[in-house]
């Protein structure tokens, strides 16, 4: 029985939500599988995927093939990262002290490369609502001004035409 680690489609129509799961090549897409190893949702900037990397490599170790969206999926996340120094452990290469070393590091560096692009996106997610606000406040101010011209204007009329009337009536006496 092949087994691949794939994506199964969830979630509505233009909002897709995917499960990572472990399932027979010959089974539907989104039919049986045999074991879920996480979520993957492409909806969010950056995408949120939540993985059990230990599970992961338990079924790589096993002979499961990821597609090809998986296998970057689990690159990203450092499962296969983890098989291959699991890999290493296992011929003699180094230690398992030194590969999870190894691993941890790699993790650690990923958070700070992942949390300085939400911070970047939020900076940039800040600004553009600034600017925003800085446009509405212009068209706002050209607003006011337009009105007070229109009062001016209807002022000067009423004015002239009470002079107009005025010497309408002087001219009459």
């Amino acid at each position: 029985m092949p087994v691949k680690i794939r994506l199964q489609r969830h979630g509505k129509k233009g909002k897709p939500f995917y499960w990572i799961v472990a399932a027979d090549a010959r089974a539907k897409r989104d039919g049986r599988f045999l074991e879920k190893l996480g979520t993957y949702n492409p909806n969010v900037n950056p995408a949120s995927i939540d993985l059990d990397v230990d599970g992961a490599v338990k079924w790589l170790q096993n002979g499961a093939q990821p597609t090809d969206t998986a296998r970057a999926i689990l690159s990203y996340k450092g499962a296969m990262l983890k098989n291959h120094l699991a890999g290493g452990v296992q011929k003699g290469a180094l230690t398992a002290e030194q590969a999870e070393e190894k691993f941890q590091a790699w993790v650690s560096e990923k958070e700070g490369t992942v949390d300085a692009k939400k911070e970047e996106l939020a900076k940039a997610d800040a600004a553009e609502k600034a600017k925003a606000l800085e446009a509405e406040k212009e068209v706002n101010a050209k607003r006011e001004a337009a009105a007070k011209a229109e009062e001016a204007e209807a002022a000067a009329e009423e004015t002239a035409e009470a002079e107009v009337t005025e010497e309408a009536s002087n001219e009459e006496e």
